[in-house]
């Protein structure tokens, strides 16, 4: 017996991840505009970085918003399995976005590395770039919890991005005005040749995490850990099960085992054990795929993905467990022949 069942988020939580998606838009191109400012008040390469590196943010907003978008369709003829991956080709937009931006702030750092401009290090565009950082922060706060809470890896891919943004720009800052104390505007070229390379090992990172996504890598062992946890408390009346294998889509889990049961257990039993298996792994982790086969005692088989056994109470043992060669291993009856008495017809007389 095999039970596939898809359990789906709620339509709220669909709704909200949507919303933040869209706000992350707005606040990404208000933080533009400010570090933009900051960038003419002062004149500095590294604050010009910086705000180039903002742009990318408004763009992987954008490309998140659509990719939750279609994540969150329902299944259709096309993708029976949903479209929970489209998450992971806005994360390769992402980082082509990335390597692109990286490429625009060494063209204007090489080209200041060798003409330093003068930065006053009290410049008031200083403090108009730090209040841009300290929206950023609060911003991806929230983004990263909402991400972790409804489930969401774009949001929280683009909290984390944003993280990243906010301590680039502690660094920008400091630099910038050390350059403006002491003199040293080398010091601003420099900087910004380095947010260049750390932008580019942050779209490394992404470009990684999602070519790992599209070729669906295993969940992490904490994941598989509390996999097996919820698997084995909620399978009274099962004797094991064997073959974990899971997923990860999106924000959706794809969860696939095998589920020895006596081998003279009825079958709405068996049903009964997998529905509250499916209802345990929903209430964990939100959006399941699970497809259990069910297999009896006797006829068990052993993958290469380990056996969780588990302590069966008394009732729930089969009285009399069938043995190799059996009366539970007699072949089924075969189906009697169905006579049907077809009428004579003249063919010659039509």
């Amino acid at each position: 017996m095999n039970a596939d069942t898809a359990i789906s988020p709620d339509k709220p939580a669909q709704k909200t991840t949507l919303k933040l998606a869209a706000a992350s838009v707005v606040v990404g191109l208000l933080v533009f505009g400010l570090k933009y400012l900051a960038y003419v008040m002062t004149g500095s390469v590294a604050l010009y970085s910086d705000a180039l590196e903002t742009v990318v943010n408004v763009l992987a907003a954008l490309a998140a918003l659509w990719a939750i978008h279609v994540a969150n369709q329902p299944p259709d003829a096309e993708h029976p399995f949903g479209h929970h991956k489209a998450e992971y080709f806005s994360a390769w937009l992402e980082g082509a976005l990335i390597a692109l931006a990286a490429a625009a702030i060494l063209y204007e750092a090489w080209h200041v590395l060798f003409a330093p401009r003068k930065i006053d290090w009290n410049d008031p565009g200083l403090l108009v770039n730090a209040l841009a950082g300290v929206i950023n922060g609060l911003w991806s706060w929230v983004l990263i919890r909402a991400g972790r809470k409804h489930r969401s890896p774009a949001l929280e891919a683009d909290g984390r991005h944003l993280r990243a943004d906010v301590f680039t720009s502690i660094g920008v800052l400091i630099g910038v005005v050390l350059a403006g104390l002491t003199g040293w505007y080398i010091l601003d070229p420099i900087l910004a040749i380095l947010v260049a390379l750390h932008i580019l090992h942050e779209g490394y990172k992404l470009l990684w995490e999602s070519t790992q996504g599209l070729m669906d890598v295993a969940p992490d062992e904490e994941t598989m850990e509390k996999l097996r946890e919820v698997i084995s408390s909620n399978a009274q009346g099962a004797l094991e099960f064997h073959d974990l294998k899971a997923r990860r889509a999106g924000s959706a889990l794809f969860v696939d085992f095998h589920l020895v049961v006596p081998g003279d257990m009825r079958v709405r039993f068996a049903h009964d054990i997998c529905d509250n298996i499916e209802r345990a792994l929903k209430e964990e982790f939100g959006e399941v795929h699970a497809s259990i086969h069910v297999e009896p005692d006797y006829e068990k088989t052993h993958g290469l993905h380990g056996t969780v056994r588990m302590n069966m109470c008394r009732p729930c043992m089969p009285a009399q467990p069938p043995q190799a060669g059996g009366a539970a291993r007699k072949p089924l009856p075969k189906a009697q022949r169905l006579e049907v008495d077809v009428p004579d017809t003249d063919e010659k007389a039509s």
